[in-house]
């Protein structure tokens, strides 16, 4: 049973796990920073499921959130931190290798 301890599960972030962080980080690390509401498009979520995913995201430290404007408008940009680089790339190396041991 000690294979057990080994499987890759045990290294998803559950942070990570939940399907609308997880399509934020990917849209995220596709891009340099993106802004707020372009993000919240792109994964089809409201403003205000967006704007409860990014608190969590950026209290983790995985994102940082940028305000300032554009012209005379208010705006918001994300991007991802270093350690939300890491913590998606480890994520993605441990669901890799889960899937991999499937045959064929």
């Amino acid at each position: 049973m000690t294979d057990a301890l080994h499987h890759p599960r045990h290294q998803l972030d559950p942070l990570l796990h939940f399907p609308i962080r997880l399509s934020i980080m990917v849209m995220l690390a596709e891009v340099e920073e993106a802004e707020f509401r372009f993000v919240a498009e792109s994964v089809e979520i409201s403003t205000v499921t967006m704007s409860k995913q990014a608190s969590i995201l950026e209290e983790a430290g995985l994102i940082h959130v940028r305000k300032g404007y554009a012209g005379k408008r208010p705006r918001t940009w994300l991007s991802l931190t270093s350690a939300g680089r890491e913590s998606l790339g480890s994520y993605l190396h441990a669901l890799r290798s889960i899937v991999g041991r499937l045959p064929g």
